[in-house]
C-alpha cells in the first residue's frame, strides 16, 4: 500500500511505527461558524482513509481536535455581546452552538466520530509547559507578555511547503508595534487582552497562539510522533509548517511520517473560502441533496485534487447513487433470506483494494464498484441465485461499508406521516400553498424532508 506524503512529495509504502496500529491525527475545525462544504470535503475522505485502514485490519487511533478559542472566536462574541462583560460566557455559547452544528452535519454525511475530540482550553496548561521548554532550548524568546518561535533556530523550517526564508522574507510584513525579532516568526502565546478568556503564565496573563494547540493535543494522545498528520491543503503553510518546527525542536523526533492534504473545493475556478463569500454551507446542501449522494460527489475526484463545484455535478451523482440504491434493494429481495457460502473476492473487488491501495484512490475504486453493479443486476434480472451472485453482493456491501454508505433499505413512513404527505399534496392541488408549507414544515420537525420533482414528491430522513 502506497500513500501520497506532502513532505518529500512522493508516494511511500505504508509502514506505521507499531504493527497493526495507526495513530491518525486530522485538524479540526474553529468553532466560530457553520461547517461549509470544503469541511465536508476533508472530512469524508479522511473518513474513508481511516475506514480502508480498518478493513485491513489497522487499530486506528483517530484523534480531532476543536479549536475553541481563537482571534475568530472573541471576535464573534464581541458582535454578540451587549457589552464587554458578557464576552466570556457569550464565547461558551458560541463554542456550545457551532460544536453541535457540527456534529449534525457530519453524522448526516456518516463520518464516524473520532476516538477523541480535544478542545484547545482543556490543555492550555500543556501548553504553556511546551513554550516553556522551547523557551529555555533557545527556540523561541518572550516580548512584552508575547512568546515567539524564532524560526531562524530551526534550520530545516519550510521542508513541508517546499519555501525557504530567503523567499518568504521579501513578503513579510512588521507593524509599528511588532514585537517579532524576525517578521517569520510565530507566535506561540499572547498576552491578554481586556475581557478575552486568558490564563496565568510564567509571561503573565494570556491565551495560547493557534499553532501550538495541535502540537500539544496530538503528542498529549499520539505520542511524540504520528504516522498520519492530515488536514486542508491550506494548512500547509503556515500551520503545518509551524508545528513541524515547533514540535521537532521541542522533541528532537520527527513529528509524522506521513503528512495528508485533501485540496482545495473551487467554485467557478477559485478557492471556496468565507473571506470570499463563495462557499456553499453544509447544512444548506443537505437540505437540498440525500447526505449518501452528497458523499459519493465528494469522492468522485481523488482526494489531492482540486474538486470543481457544481450543482449540475451532484444532480448527475445522484442518479449514479440510484444505481447503487436499486442494486442492493433488489439483491436483498432476492437474496436476503438465503444462505449460500461466499466465493473468494470478486475480480471487482480486487480492483477495489488494488485502487484504494494507490494512495486511496476513489475514483477508480468506484469505477470497480460500478463495473461490479452492472455484473450483479445482469445476473440478478437472470433469476441467478448461485454462490457467484451472492459474492457480488457480499463484495459490494464491503465496499460500501468501506466508503462509508449504509446499505439502502426500503422505508417505509408511519400512517401519520403518509396522511399529513397525503394532506399537503392535497392543498398543493387546490394552490393552498400556506397550508402545503406549514405541513412541510411540521414534517421537518420529525425528521422527513420533501422535494416536489416532475415526477411527484419524494421524501427522505435527515
Amino acid at each position: 500500500m502506497k500513500v501520497f506524503t506532502t513532505l518529500g512529495r512522493e508516494k511511500k509504502e505504508f509502514v506505521p511505527q507499531e504493527a497493526g496500529k495507526v495513530k491518525m491525527y486530522v485538524c479540526g475545525v474553529t468553532l466560530y461558524d457553520e461547517c461549509h462544504l470544503g469541511h465536508g470535503r476533508a472530512y469524508v475522505a479522511f473518513d474513508v482513509m481511516r475506514r480502508f485502514l480498518e478493513s485491513r485490519g489497522y487499530k486506528v487511533i483517530y484523534v480531532q481536535n476543536f479549536t475553541d478559542i481563537d482571534d475568530k472566536i472573541i471576535k464573534k462574541s464581541q458582535e454578540e455581546a451587549k457589552e464587554e462583560k458578557e464576552i466570556p460566557g457569550k464565547i461558551k455559547e458560541i463554542v456550545a452552538r457551532y460544536k453541535e452544528a457540527y456534529f449534525r452535519v457530519m453524522d448526516q454525511l456518516n463520518i464516524k466520530r473520532a476516538d477523541i475530540y480535544p478542545c484547545a482550553t482543556d490543555h492550555v496548561s500543556c501548553m504553556i509547559e511546551m513554550v516553556g521548554k522551547l523557551v529555555e532550548k533557545g527556540f523561541a524568546y518572550e516580548k512584552g507578555g508575547d512568546v515567539f518561535f524564532s524560526v531562524e533556530k530551526f534550520p530545516s523550517y519550510g521542508k513541508l511547503s517546499g519555501k525557504n526564508l530567503e523567499e518568504l522574507l521579501p513578503g513579510a510584513r512588521v507593524g509599528k508595534d511588532e514585537k517579532k525579532k524576525n517578521p517569520l516568526d510565530f507566535v506561540l502565546w499572547k498576552s491578554a487582552k481586556p475581557y478575552e478568556p486568558s490564563w496565568d503564565s510564567p509571561w503573565g496573563k494570556g491565551r495560547p497562539g493557534w499553532h501550538i494547540e495541535c502540537s500539544v493535543m496530538s503528542m498529549e494522545y499520539l505520542g511524540e510522533t504520528l504516522d498520519i498528520h492530515g488536514g486542508g491543503e491550506d494548512l500547509i503553510f503556515p500551520h503545518h509548517e509551524n508545528e513541524i518546527a515547533q514540535s521537532e525542536s521541542y522533541t528532537g523526533r520527527p513529528f509524522a511520517r506521513y503528512w495528508i492534504h485533501n485540496g482545495f473545493v473551487k467554485i467557478s475556478g477559485e478557492k471556496m473560502s468565507k473571506s470570499l463569500k463563495n462557499f456553499f454551507l453544509l447544512r444548506e446542501l443537505l437540505e437540498e441533496f440525500d447526505p449518501r449522494v452528497l458523499r459519493l460527489y465528494l469522492i468522485s475526484t481523488h482526494y489531492r485534487n482540486p474538486l470543481d463545484f457544481q450543482i449540475e455535478n451532484i444532480k448527475s451523482v445522484a442518479n449514479s447513487w440510484q444505481r447503487i440504491e436499486e442494486a442492493c434493494l433488489k439483491a436483498e429481495e432476492m437474496l436476503g433470506g438465503e444462505k449460500v457460502e461466499k466465493l473468494p473476492a470478486t475480480l471487482y473487488f480486487k480492483n477495489f483494494q488494488q485502487a484504494m491501495e494507490d494512495d486511496f484512490n476513489t475514483p477508480r475504486a468506484l469505477g470497480a464498484l460500478f463495473d461490479l453493479v452492472g455484473e450483479l443486476n445482469r445476473r440478478l434480472s437472470r433469476g441467478e441465485k448461485d454462490a457467484e451472485t451472492f459474492s457480488l453482493y457480499g463484495d459490494l456491501k464491503e465496499m460500501l461499508d468501506i466508503l462509508g454508505f449504509p446499505l439502502p433499505q426500503r422505508e417505509h413512513l408511519s400512517p401519520e406521516l403518509e396522511k399529513l404527505i397525503q394532506q399537503r399534496e392535497e392543498a398543493r392541488k387546490n394552490k393552498n400553498w400556506a397550508e402545503a408549507d406549514r405541513i412541510r414544515e411540521i414534517l421537518k420537525s420529525k425528521g422527513i424532508l420533501l422535494k416536489d420533482t416532475p415526477q411527484g414528491t419524494v421524501w427522505r430522513r435527515f
